[in-house]
């Protein structure tokens, strides 16, 4: 057996998420890379030699996959909602079991973050109030394999029908997940998307139920981890949030979404999560330059508040996971960036071996080039 670098044992041993044991503390993230055939936004062979080349990694998130049409933000991303998708899923889950691996499906719907030209009959985009989110751009297919930044259109407010509406779409997303052979499901509530659309202050303008006070705002968040709770068991479940709490750069305020109050904001959604009994809470840092870390408050008060598995994320090296690992803030770790060039990132890491770099053009739709030809690593 070969021998583990001393200095990354500790990310190679094995941690229960749920019913499943995994053998490393790696973890392959949610990474956007409109692959998905086309017309019908359909999983292919590409996505399915791509996820079963990383299939090393402890646990494994797929890219955002929307759960309706109108959950699509960016050009050529899969969703999970056709008999289509499902089939090509399949080929998926399939690659990466028959590696080991251990694969959750990510279930996303965009809301505002999205054109007229990416939804249904070129309808407006759908959130919790008519307000347009701002300083983020959508890519928006401009020919065949073509495509081009935009930004994002003026959406319409759901009704209150409408909002119980996508709840039950929520779960049936993920019976279509479970159908498709997913190990289970991770709903995005990050980054500016619709359930942080709910969430957020400064996106959600409501006077119904789900709009005003804090836990009003939490409660399509609630009502979503419930309905598919019923479907695939909280063990199976996984939430992700990004959090903010400040931006040195004014141009890289997340969509808008940086609470006046986003201690509290979260922890008390985070204590919604805790009384579902959900498997794992996913933390995704912020990623650009120069940004700000989280407070170790925070960190400390996650822990103290949620009793499942923790997973952070963005732009974490070795070193910082292990930091967070060793002051027992989390258990599990996402490489997003590094696990694209290098699909033997766990044994890297182990061995001590050089990275690839990252090839900036090929991240978003294309071919093979940049997504499924990075090469292992030869030793001389």
């Amino acid at each position: 057996m070969k021998q583990v670098s001393p200095n990354t044992s500790a990310l190679f041993s094995s941690v229960a998420l749920g019913p499943y044991t995994l053998n490393n503390r790696i973890v392959l993230p949610p990474l956007t890379r409109s692959r998905s055939s086309q017309p019908g936004n359909i999983p292919n062979d590409l996505m399915a030699s791509y996820y079963a080349q990383r299939a090393s990694a402890g646990f494994m998130v797929t890219e955002g996959t929307q759960i309706e049409p109108r959950g699509q933000g960016y050009a050529w991303t899969p969703g999970i909602h056709t008999p289509e998708q499902v089939e090509g899923w399949k080929k998926v889950t399939s690659a990466v079991h028959e590696k080991g691996g251990i694969i959750f499906a990510q279930l996303w719907h965009v809301g505002r973050v999205s054109h007229t030209s990416l939804q249904p009959e070129g309808g407006a985009p759908v959130a919790p109030s008519a307000i347009a989110a701002d300083k983020v751009s959508v890519f928006v297919e401009t020919g065949p394999g073509e495509g081009a930044l935009a930004e994002p259109s003026m959406p319409r407010a759901l009704s209150t029908q409408e909002v119980g509406e996508l709840v039950a779409l929520y779960a049936q997303a993920a019976r279509n997940a479970l159908d498709a052979g997913f190990d289970g499901v991770e709903l995005h509530c990050a980054n500016g998307y619709l359930v942080n659309q709910f969430i957020s202050e400064h996106s959600n303008q409501r006077d119904d139920q789900y709009g005003g006070s804090l836990e009003n705002r939490l409660r399509f968040l609630k009502e979503i981890v419930a309905a598919v709770s019923e479907v695939v068991g909280p063990e199976r479940l996984g939430v992700r949030f990004a959090p903010l709490f400040a931006s040195t750069d004014e141009d890289r305020v997340y969509l808008g979404l940086v609470e006046a109050d986003p201690h509290t904001t979260y922890i008390e959604a985070i204590k919604l999560l805790e009384q579902a009994n959900v498997a794992y809470l996913s933390i995704a840092e912020a990623d650009w330059e120069n940004a700000p870390d989280l407070p170790d408050t925070f960190y400390s008060a996650v822990r103290e508040t949620f009793s499942g598995c923790i997973i952070y994320a963005g732009k974490y090296t070795v070193e910082k996971a292990l930091k967070v690992l060793n002051k027992g803030h989390g258990d599990l770790f996402a490489f997003g960036r590094p696990f694209i060039a290098n699909p033997d990132l766990p044994a890297r890491i182990a061995n001590g071996w050089s990275l690839n770099e990252v090839d900036p053009a090929t991240m978003y739709g294309g071919t093979a080039q940049g997504y499924n030809d990075y090469p292992g690593y030869q030793q001389d």
